[in-house]
């Protein structure tokens, strides 16, 4: 195997030191321009690089295959784009290898709540031409060799349902896809809770945990950090957040159980009415998805 850099939890490095020798040097620490390219000697890195797969992440995709990984179009660089079109463009210049880009369908919560399939965006960092395949949870969308209606299509199918209709609509105004094209029905059920009952039966058995490949953040941190998460998607909802607020001060749950997660938020002897309801609210929430039980 050939690496770059390594990149993990703090067991992750742990296991790296304690391995042999003879474990260690199947490992061949490289450039990373040596990994992300053929230039370094292309007749080898071709011949070895058969049927390859080149992952990474995007934060959009447009409706027309461009991918946008590394800023906005307002400016704002969120990263630098890495080895990322390297990939892309050996993906291309390699007979029998593929692109896969992941892109969350969403972004944000409640009234902030948008699409990271979009029919058209200012910045990008992967152009159409290099399309090839794009990834969302809600399935995969095959690109590369299609038409501009194809691709847009694909794209609505692994979109999340309560944006479809109005990207389908965008791109008919356009003249992109014939008015005549109705969604198969087999792709308007992709929503969250979908995944979660699909999900549900796995996770009860420990599987699919929240990092499956390690983490240094403890219990009570994962479970806080979901709990806030669904917390500031409830503030967007007055009427749900006022309710919320009545029902955390009718639950009870158990105190010894609550007192570490409380503690981690400095909210175990809260000192105003906005740190009260706030304790209140965390302990709703934490009972909701299953860290606390009620009394």
């Amino acid at each position: 195997m050939h690496g770059g850099f390594y990149l993990g939890p703090q067991d992750f490095y742990q296991a790296l030191r304690d391995m042999s020798r003879e474990e260690n040097e199947k490992i061949c620490m490289s450039s990373v321009g040596h990994i992300n390219q053929l230039d370094y000697n292309h007749p080898l890195l071709s011949a070895q690089r058969k049927h390859a797969r080149f992952i990474n992440t995007g934060m959009m995709v447009t409706l027309s295959g461009a991918v946008v990984s590394d800023g906005l179009e307002n400016g704002t660089v969120v990263s630098g784009v890495g080895g990322q079109y390297n990939f892309v463009s050996m993906a291309h210049s390699l007979p029998d290898a593929r692109s896969i880009l992941c892109v969350r369908s969403t972004r944000g919560s409640g009234k902030d709540l948008q699409s990271n399939i979009t029919p058209h965006y200012g910045h990008i960092t992967i152009p159409r031409h290099l399309r090839d395949i794009i990834v969302t949870e809600y399935g995969i969308a095959d690109l590369r060799g299609k038409t501009d209606e194809q691709i847009a299509i694909e794209l609505i199918k692994v979109a999340d349902s309560r944006f479809q209709q109005e990207l389908l609509e965008d791109m008919k105004s356009k003249g992109k896809v014939r008015e005549s094209f109705t969604l198969p029905a087999e792709y308007k059920e992709n929503y969250p809770e979908k995944l979660a009952g699909i999900l549900k039966s796995a996770r009860e058995k420990g599987l699919f945990p929240p990092f499956p490949l390690g983490s240094d953040f403890t219990d009570e941190e994962i479970a806080l950090g979901k709990s806030l998460k669904d917390l500031k998607a409830l503030m967007a909802h007055p009427r749900q957040m006022i309710k919320a607020v009545i029902r955390s001060f009718v639950h009870k749950v158990d105190a010894d159980e609550a007192r570490p997660f409380l503690e981690r938020l400095s909210l175990d002897h809260p000192d105003s009415t906005k740190d009260k309801i706030l304790q209140h609210l965390i302990l709703l929430e934490l009972e909701e998805n299953g860290y606390l039980k009620p009394m």
